[in-house]
């Protein structure tokens, strides 16, 4: 086919249809196109668009995994991208940027993993340039589309361009497309966490909402807390009640409150359960207790409202033996308080 008839396909094509973008198939070792280069700036997650962009054939051995420590290991996800790559082969390439004349991965840690394992020689990789801080932007900017990187392996970038590269929280904001505050979390989640909660975090056997939780806390209460959520397969939300309740808790209340969390929340919501410190007599006086004065309070109330006026003559004659029975018993009731629970001040104390 000569030139020319290829030069007048295209045109009619152009004539008629928007232009196409056609695929390069991945590892020809041929330079890609050119395109406009940003790092960064939009809410989703930063957008990665390389200006030169060299897709070529690299030695598995000769592929640098430093970067690796931004992401979890994760064996099973491994394991499934052998069997795409025996089955399939390699449908898109890897990603890396040059770091002491060595090719040093970005995204692709799976790929190289199951490579060297099934013996491969060479990855289909593209090769990027890219300053230390663009790099770590780039680890969140290419899996933006696939597998996210976990709330951990964000709070891992985030320190290093913080603590590392010396970035200001305003600037790895800016640079992530994020805001701030998604930031100081971030941070929080490493920086205000014990080793033990960020030893589980990265094993997954902590979820990140807990860990948040955990970090509303002095290092050293979170393990107590870390051991009650365990113990008792607390959810996120019930870690949550549980740190509200320890904040400003005495010594008593806080040994309660570990030991029987899920009473305590429910006792914060007003629903009466067993205080460890009364007898079985004693519990069984305080959930009367507690419900008698919730009926009365609510008695009290409904007397108040003006909705009183809505009675019926009917309605006052039919109930006005049992309100004469309440004026009766309340009395009774209030008799014997008196008799067998004197106030402090009746007992001579102070």
């Amino acid at each position: 086919m000569s030139f020319a008839v290829v030069r007048s396909r295209r045109s009619r094509e152009d004539r008629t249809y928007p232009p196409r973008r056609r695929r390069r198939r991945a590892g020809s070792g041929t330079p890609g196109p050119s395109v406009p280069s940003r790092l960064g700036g939009c809410r989703g997650g930063c957008v990665v668009r390389w200006s030169t962009v060299d897709v070529q054939p690299v030695a598995v051995a000769e592929l640098g995994v430093m970067y690796r420590r931004y992401r979890l290991s994760d064996p099973s996800a491994e394991d499934a991208m052998a069997r795409s790559l025996s089955s399939y082969g390699q449908l898109s390439p890897a990603t890396a940027c040059w770091r002491r004349d060595r090719a040093e991965l970005l995204d692709g840690f799976k790929r190289q993993a199951a490579a060297a394992a099934m013996g491969w020689s060479t990855l289909s990789v593209r090769l990027v340039d890219l300053d230390e801080r663009s790099a770590k932007a780039a680890i969140m900017g290419l899996n933006r589309t696939g597998q996210q990187p976990s709330e951990l392996e964000e709070a891992w970038i985030v320190q290093a361009l913080v603590r590392e590269d010396g970035l200001s929280q305003v600037d790895a904001a800016q640079l992530l497309g994020k805001h701030k505050s998604w930031v100081c979390r971030r941070l929080a989640l490493l920086e205000r966490l014990g080793v033990e909660a960020q030893s589980e975090l990265r094993l997954g056997l902590l979820s990140a909402g807990v860990a948040r939780q955990l970090t509303r806390l002095p290092v050293g209460n979170q393990a107590a807390v870390l051991s009650a959520a365990r113990r008792e397969a607390l959810t996120a939300v019930e870690v949550q009640g549980v740190v509200d309740l320890l904040r400003g808790a005495s010594l008593e209340q806080e040994a309660y409150v570990l030991e029987s969390p899920r009473a305590a929340l429910r006792q914060q919501d007003g629903v009466p359960v067993r205080d460890p410190r009364l007898s079985p007599a004693g519990n069984r006086l305080a959930r009367q207790l507690s419900l008698l004065l919730d009926l009365l309070a609510r008695m009290e109330t409904w007397q108040r409202h003006p909705g009183l006026a809505e009675l019926k003559r009917d309605d006052r004659r039919l109930l006005a033996s049992s309100f004469d029975r309440l004026v009766r018993d309340a009395r009774s009731v209030a008799n014997l308080v008196a008799e067998h629970w004197p106030s402090a001040n009746e007992d001579g104390v102070s």
